[in-house]
């Protein structure tokens, strides 16, 4: 049974329902986007001046210039002897593009329509954070003190790889579950793992388009190429290696093929007065649990210089290779961990029970198709989860929206979980 007072904060979240939406709305209403991204600041003291009205000591330091991390620690009456949780969220959100004639309504101003709530972010990931504050905020307007401690992260970067969850590990933070309210349905998940690269022909010199015949006809004379033209061997190679992959690796949890390698940006040539000297293929590499990026990349790697070396010029001139980076947006290059889950872990069963104990049936336990800062905290060895209200189909979507009654028993299960597992021993 639940304790007398959490059911009764239970009922609040219902006769406050109005005020849960707008305080998501709040959130809506800051814009977030990344790309362009630099564009936080406000959002986060925001969030700051939330966590220290409700006692947390607060953590804030910049990321990049105007991106900063908050991150609240309230701690437990006994910490270090009970269950501590860290709640993880990104501020930033998905571009929004420049027409928006196919938006209903403005993308920042919230508006509720038959059941749901509008607005970029609400799905992914805004209508969780909201929640999750929400929730926090009921618990200590009634007095509760927790004896574990509970952390409360608001990050940046998530949209394009730059990783402020990856700079919350690196700054200590720890503890013995953590929930990142990401867009899961609901749904309990861990996640593959993802990895970017770029593939680089390039020819150690120039020619001017009239040496074209002497390269391509008989007896022109001219050992030379374009590396755009060369790139196509490249690309039909990764997409043999796709096909191969989809064949011989599986995942528990996951449809086969979904290590798919994605020729996501090509880039290549001057003008056309020369001959293409250089071309860049821009890639993006899910991986299953069971492997790291750096296996993957190599992987790659060894099946492109054997797709070279049967081609008479790439046998000279193979191909190069830059793997990962920590901004889409700074350095072009991103890297997200997996995360594998324990369906029958301690960690996983207490997410479980208190999903169970709002919607009395028992949650969906699985793996993400996408990639989200989880990966980083169970790369730092947290058991992690990721379970947040929206879906994908609205992730990143125009006109993207959340069921207002799934926010409503989301707040809930986050009451719960964060009373049960932080009243825990260790």
């Amino acid at each position: 049974m639940l304790h007398e007072t959490i059911t009764q904060i239970l009922e609040q979240v219902d006769r406050r329902k109005e005020e849960l939406i707008e305080q998501v709305g709040d959130l809506i209403r800051f814009q977030t986007p990344s790309p362009p991204a630099r564009n936080t600041k406000e959002a986060q003291h925001y969030i700051a001046s939330k966590l220290n009205s409700l006692g947390f000591e607060v953590d804030m330091w910049d990321v990049f210039p105007d991106d900063p991390n908050v991150v609240g620690t309230l701690k437990g009456t006994h910490s270090g002897k009970a269950n501590s949780l860290i709640i993880n969220g990104h501020m930033d959100v998905a571009e929004v593009g420049e027409d928006l004639t196919q938006w209903k309504h403005d993308p920042f101003t919230p508006v509720v329509e038959d059941g749901r709530l509008y607005g970029r972010g609400t799905a992914d990931m805004k209508g969780g954070m909201g929640g999750a504050l929400f929730a926090v905020q009921l618990l200590r307007e009634q007095g509760i003190s927790l004896p574990g401690d509970l952390i409360f992260q608001s990050v940046i970067g998530e949209e394009v790889g730059e990783a402020g969850t990856l700079e919350c590990c690196e700054r200590g933070y720890k503890a013995d579950l953590a929930v990142v309210v990401d867009t899961s349905d609901l749904h309990i998940q861990g996640q593959g793992g993802v990895i970017t690269g770029w593939v680089t022909i390039k020819s150690p010199q120039t020619y001017h388009d009239a040496t074209r015949r002497n390269m391509i006809h008989a007896g022109g004379g001219l050992y030379a190429a374009s590396a755009i033209e060369k790139m196509t061997k490249i690309i039909q190679g990764l997409q043999e290696l796709e096909r191969h992959w989809a064949v011989t690796k599986s995942y528990p949890g996951f449809p086969p093929g979904m290590t798919t390698i994605n020729p996501s940006v090509i880039e290549g040539g001057r003008h056309a007065a020369f001959v293409a000297d250089e071309c860049r293929l821009w890639i993006t590499v899910h991986f299953y649990p069971d492997e790291n990026h750096e296996q993957v990349a190599k992987e790659v790697e060894e099946h492109l210089l054997k797709v070279a070396e049967s081609d008479p010029w790439l046998r000279e001139h193979p191909p190069l290779f830059r793997w990962g980076g920590k901004s889409m947006i700074e350095d072009r290059g991103e890297i997200f961990p997996s995360l594998d889950i324990d369906p029958e872990s301690k960690e996983v069963a207490a997410v479980k029970q208190a999903h169970q104990r709002i919607f009395q049936t028992i949650p969906e336990t699985g793996m993400s198709p996408t990639v989200t800062d989880g990966g980083w905290l169970g790369d730092a060895g947290i058991p992690t989860v990721i379970y947040g209200p929206g879906d994908l189909y609205n992730a990143h979507a125009v006109n993207e929206s959340v069921e207002i009654e799934q926010i409503v028993q989301f707040t809930k299960v986050m009451i719960t979980l964060i009373y049960e597992w932080c009243h825990k021993e260790k």
